[in-house]
């Protein structure tokens, strides 16, 4: 297997759902430390070189993030470089103008750092706390991504639909200082959602958090084709997966495995899905899309990921479950200071990295 995509295009990024951590007592952080502890986590990864960091949008008991953007502006006054990303605002239940809105602010905090990943969301918490109907689930994501979309442009906004009352040439403020928002769309693997993506002419993130990743070239390959098709440039495509770094390939199984299962567990009884056990988990780590290990091990694993689905960035979710703060960072330092140049020696080697 060899790269075929520019080192220079490629970008890393950190995801974070405030997953509230435990102590060394084994005790739940409360919640406000979760939140300082994750303005930390992201003012180290400005000072180690990350590209960009995202934090999700949760609204239950094992997050401690239900209010991303305010984290965000957080961040954003206390960093330089880095980008400033939600990772997933879940647009469904959400107001498109506010979501502009607050974007712009952090955009303006930041100087011009911010970008905004939309998308449905895994979880329905959402739905029932602000009003919504989960039958509404399709028809609220399609009509807000449309105006979404308007909004973006940063001009007039002139929009129809169902779900709210008709914007005839309304501007919305603040305007941002370069006239744009980065926005990409998350993408759980249908084909619709992928199309839908191109459509709006944003980015694409493929959330793959399980399974061997390569399985997903062909919904990279349908969204080039797409934009082909519908006359738009070529946009770039990224990789949203769950992973840990530790100082060896034994220490980052041991430690994150209890946290992996705890995280896990519960969704998997919530949802009806079989036991999480210790062969599932080693076996992701082998062969599918679970970036467990030390710095060689993890770097590696990505290039073939990177090389294989030809996308130019790659966003590791770096802690998942109730992983203590101090982990976390570990884990944060390893990824810029070895993984990522790694990563990039080897995808402009175009040595083999399967």
């Amino acid at each position: 297997m060899t790269a075929t995509i520019d080192p220079a295009r490629l970008q890393f990024g950190l995801n974070t759902f405030g997953d509230v951590s435990h102590d060394a007592a084994g005790e739940p952080v409360p919640y406000p430390q979760v939140i300082r502890d994750v303005v930390a986590e992201g003012v180290l990864a400005d000072q180690v070189g990350i590209d960009a960091f995202a934090i999700g949008e949760h609204h239950r008991d094992d997050y401690a993030v239900s209010a991303p953007d305010i984290v965000l502006a957080g961040i954003a006054a206390r960093t330089e470089r880095i980008r400033l990303s939600s990772a997933v605002t879940v647009l469904s239940s959400d107001d498109p103008i506010r979501v502009f809105q607050r974007f712009a602010t952090i955009d303006a905090i930041s100087n011009g750092r911010a970008e905004i990943v939309v998308g449905r969301g895994s979880f329905t918490e959402s739905f029932p706390l602000f009003g919504f109907e989960l039958a509404d689930y399709q028809v609220l994501f399609d009509e807000k991504l449309n105006l979404l979309a308007e909004v973006l442009k940063e001009g007039p906004v002139t929009w129809s639909g169902r779900t709210r009352a008709p914007l005839t040439g309304i501007e919305v403020y603040p305007k941002t200082a370069s006239g744009r928002i980065p926005t990409w769309v998350g993408v759980g693997g249908s084909p619709e959602s992928v199309v839908r993506t191109a459509h709006y002419g944003m980015p694409m993130i493929l959330a793959i958090i399980g399974g061997d990743p390569q399985r997903f070239a062909p919904y990279v390959d349908l969204y080039h084709r797409a934009l082909d098709q519908m006359g738009k440039d070529r946009l770039p495509v990224g990789v949203h997966s769950p992973g840990f770094i530790a100082d060896s390939d034994e220490e980052a199984h041991e430690l994150f495995w209890p946290h992996y299962q705890t995280a896990f567990g519960r969704i998997g009884r919530e949802r009806g899905w079989g036991p999480t056990t210790r062969e599932h988990y080693d076996a992701e780590i082998e062969h599918g899309s679970l970036y467990v290990g030390g710095a060689e091990t993890v770097a590696r694993k990505i290039a073939a990921t990177v090389a294989g689905l030809s996308i130019e960035r790659f966003d590791l979710k770096y802690t998942t479950g109730p992983v203590p703060h101090s982990a976390n960072m570990r884990a944060i330092e390893l990824y810029g200071t070895q993984v990522i140049p790694m990563v990039r020696e080897l995808v402009a080697e175009a040595v083999p990295v399967g």
